[in-house]
């Protein structure tokens, strides 16, 4: 189980990464509404990254024990 979280958090942590630079290049060209826009979407995704990861390390700690 500890796995799929991990797995699950790593691909949150992707999609945020891709958003990310996907805001950069938009941000490059000028085009800042798409960057903005690119950028709500990374941060959601951050933060789902990381509600994720905290309940994979959560499980990780459980199954040690």
């Amino acid at each position: 189980m500890p796995k799929q979280a991990h797995t699950e958090a790593a691909t949150h942590h992707e999609t945020a990464a891709k958003a990310h630079r996907t805001a950069a290049e938009h941000h490059e060209k000028g085009e800042h509404a798409a960057a903005t826009e690119h950028s709500t979407k990374a941060h959601a995704a951050s933060e789902h990254a990381h509600k994720a990861s905290s309940t994979a390390h959560g499980k990780s700690a459980a199954a040690k024990k």
